[in-house]
């Protein structure tokens, strides 16, 4: 069955992150302990930080959010709700290797 063009589709954001070895426990509080305000954004589904492989350098990880659409992850991303859940405080400096990669991903089946 295709979806008409009218339909919301599941939609999915991940920021994926290289974090620096050493500093994988302060970045996990540091999601952990942070107040995201994503319940209160209409179209939320659900949000997962999930660790992923380990390099000599860094260990991969992923933010990664469920929206009931493309247009309500963009109308988070315009929010006041977003603006207080990235002015809070930060990982210490030496944490990131290099900015996160922001993916983006309808669904299409």
């Amino acid at each position: 069955m295709d979806m008409q063009k009218n339909e919301t589709r599941t939609f999915i954001a991940m920021n994926r992150f290289r974090i620096a070895r050493g500093f994988e426990a302060d970045f996990e509080t540091l999601w952990r302990e942070r107040d995201s305000y994503l319940s209160e954004v209409p179209g939320f589904q659900s949000f997962a930080l999930l660790k992923g492989t380990e390099a000599e350098d860094h260990v991969l990880y992923a933010s990664h959010t469920i929206w009931e659409s493309r247009a309500a992850f963009e109308a988070w991303t315009q929010s006041e709700h977003f603006r207080k859940a990235h002015a809070q405080r930060s990982a210490p400096k030496g944490t990131y290797l290099g900015h996160p990669d922001l993916e983006l991903f309808e669904a299409v089946v």
